[in-house]
């Protein structure tokens, strides 16, 4: 049964039976105000993720560093091995992300936050550990050390659902973007600036890499103790008897997935994530191959990413949220992110063009600049709508579950984008971005959905048997 009251626009009324099971904002944040709360999880989730973003541009080195070692260079098994490196990580997050998320509305946000951010601390200067062993002789254990620095990394890293969760807790639903905007902003963030300090860590200490996974750690420390200090709890407990729960339930996962509000905008989260996924895993290589760019600016390409992505998500998103509704939001970064790939299969396919024929490389450069700024906003604007509206459209009681589902969904992308991405790019380097431009566009046909999933949520329907 539809509740019209129910509305994705921010200026429409609340549902009086959902308004009524919003905390006061003093109960919600341990008498702190929200914005106060909002500032420490913002805080929190910039010092996690761009400890996370210093170790991104290490990982391909590994592939010379110690696989070579291993076993031959030449062989196809270096990329595998490489490209596993990679999605332990994700996976991880994929299984990770809806535990942590049921868990926290058990026990609370505030003890799996900061558990999430002590493993960052132990895994991350596990990475470090590994990356400082001596390639020749030990080899074999360094990359087993790695391996599990990444998964463990990937487990306490995959608590980013639990983060979302205290926003939800802390913003009404009308405000519900403009707090889920905030993590696209820390991602943001770290993306920019890890991989500056991860160059700089390589031209100062060449012969030290490790100390990219120990500064990393270093940074996670500082969040661990913030978040000690100044983190409160969110989680509201009703007077309700707490609902059995499972460390893991599929029918959860179902249930999002089948379900009319929420399940539209499940998929839309992970088909984006799998479209941002594929030019994101090929983008060194296009660099590399196409633009004949360096690691070192490489570095600095995805610096001016996060750049832009923190720009939209934190300013220009920001600044429309209370005139623009989340399914609007999303049809827009739908067709940017569709242009703006299919752009970079159109710079893709010039930057090979025989010699006379070819733009010069300036001209090349700023229409590759251009197509970054283009594909990045569009995904700046879906994915903090998605996540709202996941919120807006669960049971406040099972916000941390249904954000965690939505997170390993996005999780699952990452891990299926770098095996659909990599081998189009070999047969052929415009393959990956003309693909995730047409996927990106038809995605539009479950707008109309999304927009009519307001009318299949209520408070009572969000809850699960």
């Amino acid at each position: 049964m539809s509740d019209p009251s129910i509305q994705d626009s921010p200026s429409a009324p609340l549902n009086s039976g959902l308004a009524s099971s919003l905390p006061p904002p003093a109960a919600a944040t341990g008498g702190r105000s929200p914005r106060f709360t909002l500032f420490i999880v913002f805080l929190v989730v910039v010092i996690d993720l761009l400890g996370f973003g210093i170790v991104l541009p290490l990982l391909p080195i590994y592939g010379d560093l110690y696989v070579g070692h291993l076993i031959d260079s030449n062989s196809h098994w270096v990329g595998a091995i490489v490209g596993s490196l990679l999605a332990i990580f994700s996976l991880m997050q994929f299984i990770f992300a809806p535990i942590w998320g049921r868990v926290s509305d058990r026990v609370g946000r505030r003890p799996i936050l900061l558990l999430g951010l002590a493993g960052s601390v132990i895994f991350y200067a596990l990475f470090g550990f590994g990356s400082d062993l001596p390639a020749a002789e030990w080899a074999g254990l360094a990359l087993t050390l790695l391996f599990i620095a990444r998964a463990g990394a990937g487990v306490a890293g995959a608590t980013i659902a639990t983060a979302q969760a205290v926003i939800a807790d802390c913003t009404p639903p009308e405000r519900r973007k403009h707090g889920m905007a905030l993590i696209g902003m820390a991602f943001g963030i770290g993306f920019t600036f890890g991989p500056l300090v991860a160059v700089a860590s390589l031209r100062f200490f060449p012969l030290h890499k490790g100390v990219v996974g120990y500064f990393a750690a270093g940074l996670s420390l500082i969040a661990l103790i913030l978040g000690m200090v100044l983190l409160p709890e969110t989680r509201r407990f009703s007077e309700a008897p707490p609902l059995t729960r499972k460390w893991f339930d599929w029918n959860a996962v179902r249930f999002a997935l089948s379900n009319p509000a929420v399940g539209p905008v499940v998929w839309v989260f992970f088909l984006t994530t799998l479209g941002f996924t594929m030019f994101e895993v090929t983008l060194a290589l296009l660099f590399k191959d196409a633009m004949k760019i360096g690691i070192e600016d490489n570095g600095y390409l995805f610096a001016y990413i996060g750049f832009v992505l923190a720009l939209a998500q934190g300013v220009l998103y920001r600044r429309l949220a209370k005139r623009v509704s989340e399914p609007t939001f999303m049809a827009v970064g739908i067709v940017l992110m569709g242009l703006g790939m299919a752009s970079l299969a159109g710079v893709s396919w010039a930057a090979i063009q025989p010699l006379e024929y070819r733009l010069e490389y300036r001209t090349l450069f700023t229409l590759l600049l251009v197509s970054l700024t283009v594909a990045v906003t569009g995904f700046a604007l879906l994915t903090p709508s998605a996540q709202a509206l996941v919120s807006r459209r669960s049971d406040p009681e099972k916000q941390g579950e249904i954000l965690g589902v939505n997170q390993s969904a996005s999780a699952m992308a990452r891990i299926v984008g770098p095996l659909i991405s990599l081998p189009l790019y070999f047969v052929n380097h415009l393959l990956p971005y003309l693909l995730g431009g047409v996927l990106m566009l038809l995605m539009l046909a479950l707008i109309p959905r999304i927009r009519r999933g307001k009318d299949a949520f209520t408070p009572t329907a969000a809850r699960m048997e």
